[in-house]
């Protein structure tokens, strides 16, 4: 692959955005600062009316089809946030579009996906991860000769991507000398390479992709662009099992350094920046943050830039944000307890076996036979990760031990 984005290609996508998009903030970060010794920024494409960055590669896209390819009408796959805005974008301009999203997106992704194109979008929920509803798209596209608008892969689409670079570089006078920036299919990634290689080339670009879905690190480890077999969805927003074939070539010549984060640290994140910063962003939004920890030295007294990609997160995922979070700082552990089949056992357990400051937060018991021990499943939240052991000590000193399903994930994953 041959093509780069050139700066005038990406200042005329600046142009045609600006019809629907302002321009987003970019903000310091105190607290970030003062835990990193850096000045951290937050570039907030969080704050769009489609709450992603997404609305510029889909607006630019679909401002540049022919009338022709206007009145067939256009075809997407996405996880959510492409979707809303393609949807955005075939309101505004009076096209109509077919958005392809997995069965299992975010029920708020589709919600809004279906508020933002109103009557000029059709919503097809099909398979189980992006890649999925890619391919039934692009079958659906040729059969009815309409225009496909790639999330990431399309030099539009890119050249869209990149005004945030542009965006950046008027908005901070001093060099940046870090950006971090979360990696699904390289859209955004590719935008910003193109952007500062071009103007700033002091920067040091960092990709950053979940743990479960490895897909550009893999690729640019292994030398070709390599499809996974298998994904964790959790991150949505970031969760392909291939990355362009564009996106790719950009992100192997253009990143600094190309990093994972596990899914559990996203959480926290998630979690601190509502918490601390009144800052809601969906689990791909946290990535960049997340990343931090991995690149503390290096960035310490350094101008740093955290793209805060989205915010479009579902209230109901928050349960399983917390309880992801707590299993990642190790202070969530369940087991197979074998009550004593006398009275008092789960007294005992309870007075006895936990500690003073652990908490019971899950309990199924089924007494099924007539063994002289029951097992139950017990989740027990703990205060510090080192209270773990005493606390198995026990549990076996008393002869309620049965098994440790942390790290048993054929069993463990019907839990969360």
């Amino acid at each position: 692959m041959s093509y780069f984005p050139n700066i005038a290609d990406i200042r005329s996508a600046a142009e045609t955005i600006g019809q629907v998009a302002t321009q987003t903030p970019l903000t310091s970060s105190i607290r970030l600062s003062n835990v990193y010794g850096a000045n951290v920024l937050l570039k907030r494409e969080d704050l769009h009316r489609v709450r992603s960055y997404k609305i510029r590669g889909a607006f630019n896209k679909i401002s540049s089809l022919t009338e022709k390819e206007r009145k067939n009408g256009i075809v997407c796959a996405s996880a959510g946030n492409h979707a809303q805005g393609v949807a955005f974008a075939c309101r505004h301009l009076g096209i109509q579009g077919t958005i392809y999203m997995p069965s299992v997106t975010p029920k708020q992704k589709i919600e809004q996906t279906k508020m933002f194109g109103g009557q000029w979008v059709d919503v097809v929920l099909v398979g189980d991860t992006f890649d999925d509803s890619f391919n039934s798209a692009t079958e659906f596209c040729i059969a009815h000769q309409k225009t496909f608008i790639h999330p990431f892969d399309d030099p539009k689409v890119i050249e869209g991507q990149g005004t945030v670079g542009l965006e950046l570089l008027q908005q901070f006078q001093k060099p940046i000398d870090y950006i971090f920036v979360a990696v699904g299919g390289g859209g955004l990634a590719s935008g910003l390479i193109a952007v500062f290689k071009q103007l700033a080339p002091q920067a040091k670009i960092i990709g950053v992709e979940p743990e479960g879905a490895p897909s550009m690190k893999t690729s640019i480890e292994k030398g070709i662009n390599t499809k996974l077999s298998a994904i964790d969805k959790f991150i949505d927003g970031a969760a392909v099992q291939k990355v362009g074939d564009l996106t790719f070539e950009i992100c192997k010549n253009g990143l600094t350094d190309m990093v994972t984060v596990p899914e559990g640290k996203v959480c926290q994140v998630i979690l601190d920046l509502y918490n601390r910063d009144a800052i809601v962003v969906e689990p791909a939004g946290a990535l960049t943050i997340a990343a931090l920890d991995y690149f503390a030295p290096q960035i310490q007294g350094k101008n740093v830039v955290c793209i805060l990609s989205g915010s479009n997160n579902d209230i109901t995922r928050t349960a399983e944000i917390k309880e992801r979070a707590l299993l990642y700082a190790e202070l969530k552990h369940y087991f197979i307890v074998r009550f004593p089949q006398r009275p008092g056992a789960l007294k005992q357990f309870v007075a006895e076996i936990l500690g003073p400051e652990d908490d019971i937060t899950h309990f199924e018991y089924s007494k099924k036979s007539s063994r002289e021990n029951a097992p139950a499943i017990v989740g027990i939240e703990l205060k510090r990760p080192e209270d773990l052991r005493p606390l198995i000590e026990r549990m076996k000193a008393n002869n309620f031990y049965g098994d440790y399903l942390n790290d048993k994930p054929d069993l463990f994953q019907y839990l969360i």
